[in-house]
């Protein structure tokens, strides 16, 4: 790629264009979630049993986003969403002619989740990353927000429309709006990556910091690391997102403001991980981790002692101000540290962690709290993985001052 079209206006259309791929295929992960009372009903399932489909959905997204890094690493972007785009209508059409729950289930997880929404995330932000230097914190932090922008957008008008024409229905319409919005904006990702700019040298060294010479471990077990802090830090994440409607419930103010501080919670994740990008391109992803997860883990200690109502809205305010640039730091590094030519699997492989660490992370904290009758302990427990977290980071950041120093 011609190093004139670096941070250029033609980057900066296939930026909003990989946003708007995103916020599309965020649909798939969103619908199963509204769905869920109407599913319930019809097949008469219980209330575990009809959060299947979302399970299924998340661990099919989970697998295919290592999948389809793979794929965009050999062929670019372009076939992957056409592909992506492809199946995920056609899982909407599939699910809405569904005769049998497992059906439903076996669909969100096998064509919407695994082969649908999987290139919506991981390897769109390794392609947008490719196409940015001087400002690759921010491209990368506007084209993670899709999915966060997916939550605050999709759910209302979900129901809006479950309420007039009914799900199945729905699902139709889904299926046909992902393939007149998604296809065309993909035609603006058709140019291929060929040559990526060198990589940012480390200050004060002039070789790049993705020279596997310059690994603070080999590149296998650095990856393994780097998993292991998605892992860590979205496990802390998950209590407040997953459980924060029933914890309110449990403390007598109902779901619905439960809702409300999710949603607030969601709004401001889109703030912060606006901001992290900006900042990141000031003090880099390792800096901009550390600050998300000491953030990150302020906000949660602020859970224990305040539970009053105010309070709760001010908290989960403060928590989604925190944590919106964890996950955006991690393809950072992954471009600080390993070859541009492998990005789309090696972002793909810790963003998928991240989505493992919100599904263990919510499971866990719902086991803690059968287990105490209380969700003190599982925020407790989301601290201790948050200390996790914070400590492989600063390890990375202790690992690049000895390459500055090894480097002068």
């Amino acid at each position: 790629m011609p190093i004139d079209l670096i941070d250029s206006r033609i980057a900066w259309a296939r930026l909003w264009a990989a946003l708007g791929i995103a916020v599309m295929g965020g649909i798939g992960l969103w619908s199963p979630v509204v769905v869920l009372p109407t599913i319930e009903a019809e097949f008469g399932i219980g209330r575990g049993d009809a959060t299947l489909p979302y399970t299924a959905t998340m661990i099919g997204f989970a697998l295919g986003g290592v999948l389809m890094g793979r794929f965009s690493d050999r062929f670019g972007i372009f076939w992957p969403i056409v592909f992506g785009t492809v199946m995920l209508a056609g899982g909407f059409a599939l699910a809405s002619l569904s005769t049998a729950y497992w059906q439903i289930v076996a669909i969100q997880a096998g064509i919407i989740g695994l082969l649908g929404c999987s290139p919506t995330f991981g390897p769109l932000v390794a392609d947008i990353s490719h196409w940015f230097l001087r400002r690759r914190g921010i491209a990368i932090a506007i084209v993670a927000s899709g999915n966060y922008l997916a939550g605050t957008i999709w759910p209302p008008f979900l129901q809006f429309m479950i309420d007039g024409l009914g799900w199945r229905q729905t699902y139709l319409v889904l299926g046909i709006l992902c393939l007149v919005t998604m296809l065309p904006l993909a035609l603006l990702l058709r140019r291929r990556v060929v040559l990526d700019p060198p990589p940012a040298p480390l200050a004060g060294q002039g070789k790049p910091a993705s020279d596997s010479r310059l690994l603070p471990l080999p590149s296998r077990h650095l990856q393994l690391i780097l998993m292991l802090a998605g892992l860590a830090c979205c496990v802390a994440m998950a209590m407040p997102q997953v459980h924060m409607i029933a914890y309110c419930g449990d403390l007598g103010y109902g779901p619905a403001r439960g809702a409300e501080m999710l949603s607030l919670m969601l709004g401001f994740g889109v703030v912060s991980r606006l901001a992290s990008g900006l900042i990141a391109d000031k003090i880099g992803g390792v800096g901009t981790l550390i600050l998300g997860s000491a953030l990150q883990c302020l906000a949660l200690l602020f859970y224990l002692p305040f539970d009053g109502l105010t309070s709760l809205y001010i908290v989960s305010a403060l928590f989604g101000l925190s944590q919106g640039g964890i996950v955006p730091s991690y393809a950072l590094i992954v471009r600080d540290y390993f070859p541009a030519r492998e990005a789309g699997t090696r972002v793909s492989l810790v963003l998928t962690a991240t989505v493992i660490g919100m599904a263990l992370g919510g499971w866990l904290s719902g086991v803690i709290f059968d287990l105490t009758g209380s969700y003190q302990a599982a925020f407790a427990h989301g601290i201790a993985w948050n200390f996790l977290n914070m400590g492989i980071a600063l390890w990375l950041l202790a690992g690049r001052r000895r390459l500055r120093l090894a480097a002068a």
